[in-house]
């Protein structure tokens, strides 16, 4: 039998769901996937790295719970996030005979539950999305809130929707499997979780950073939930990004362009945000907004957690130039989210390019 150790709702009035976290959750998926009024054909999407680790076992889950699955696998890895395979994916559900009340199911990393996500909200207008992360990046971060989308050659998330699911299962035996520099990604954005919203999170990060490293059991039920509720509660209150939800985004208006200029290729999401975080925090300090001892502070958390705190790499013109092609960036201002202390984030679009080019400029190696 499996244990839950932990469960989050994310309130969002009829679209509410659950996440549940915990061990061997096969049980309980099945139970959910039983009472959820899914029509008999369904379809896993996972990718060429989890599917061979998890495929098989989670199909027979499925099974076992009464639906057909189809297993679809795509490549591994950031490229499958687009139209073209997008429009592969289309053909295997219509091939499998999808209708409207067809579960897609998530099994993977972000990228799979982005491109499931997106899939899900599209065909045939919107079909039963669930969600199983199995890294701790799509635990803490993409899985929870509903931003599902496919890249464009010429930016990242470009193409997409706000697209609910009907409850996500993060079974931690299925990260046994993670490699440490996906731990770490996953980690980046959880320090930020600490800054934007709740300083004893910080400080407890901060004081078990060896049993967060070990991946013991009760410091990473704690810290997925606590990530979880935070984004939870950001989401909960600014489904759409109108307002609060914007605090998500600290780290990440600079992290974008680290990811940018090194072509998606030598730092992973969590690595750059980490990066964008130090260069955040510089701005925040040199505006007088933060007092000067939380970025170092932050750079040895940073660091103790395997995560870079410099770009290689990188130009801050080039740099400066990509903030202007983020989908953040509205009527040609950047709103830039900042810090005034540990636990409270606020915004600002004022920010001079003197102020800018001198953090993104301390952020480089």
């Amino acid at each position: 039998m499996g244990e839950i150790q932990r469960k989050v709702r994310v309130e969002l009035g009829p679209d509410s769901y659950e996440i549940v976290i915990g061990r061997k959750l096969g049980e309980e998926f099945q139970a959910f996937a039983r009472g959820a009024g899914f029509s008999k054909k369904a379809m896993l999407l996972t990718d060429s790295h989890v599917g061979p680790l998890y495929g098989e076992m989670v199909c027979s889950w499925l099974k076992e719970a009464g639906l057909e699955p189809a297993l679809v696998t795509v490549p591994a890895g950031e490229s499958s996030k687009s139209l073209a395979t997008a429009e592969t994916v289309y053909t295997e559900c219509i091939r499998a005979g999808l209708d409207r009340k067809s579960p897609i199911f998530a099994l993977g990393g972000g990228v799979a539950g982005d491109l499931a996500g997106f899939i899900a909200a599209t065909y045939m207008r919107g079909v039963p999305f669930v969600q199983l992360p199995t890294s701790l990046l799509a635990q803490v971060d993409s899985s929870v809130g509903g931003k599902v989308a496919v890249n464009h050659a010429l930016g990242k998330n470009l193409i997409g929707a706000f697209y609910q699911p009907q409850a996500v299962f993060m079974d931690l035996e299925l990260m046994k499997t993670l490699p440490a520099r996906e731990i770490s990604t996953g980690l980046g954005e959880v320090v930020k979780y600490g800054l934007i919203y709740d300083k004893e999170f910080f400080a407890y990060l901060e004081s078990h950073v060896k049993e967060i490293l070990a991946l013991e059991q009760e410091s990473l039920s704690h810290l997925i939930a606590r990530s979880c509720e935070i984004k939870a509660a950001v989401v909960s209150a600014d489904e759409k990004e109108a307002g609060l939800r914007r605090i998500l985004n600290f780290g990440h208006t600079i992290g974008h362009a680290v990811e940018k200029e090194t072509g998606f290729a030598r730092y992973n999401h969590g690595e750059a945000v980490a990066i964008g975080m130090v260069g955040a925090l510089h701005l925040s300090v040199s505006l007088g907004l933060l007092s000067a001892d939380v970025l170092p502070r932050t750079e040895k958390l940073l660091q103790m957690l395997n995560l870079p705190i410099r770009a290689e790499g990188c130009t801050v013109d080039k740099m400066y130039e990509d903030i202007f092609h983020d989908k953040k960036t509205v009527g040609g201002k950047v709103a830039w989210v900042l810090i005034a202390e540990v636990g409270k984030a606020v915004c600002k679009s004022d920010v001079s390019a003197k102020d800018v080019r001198e953090a993104m400029a301390y952020c480089l190696a």
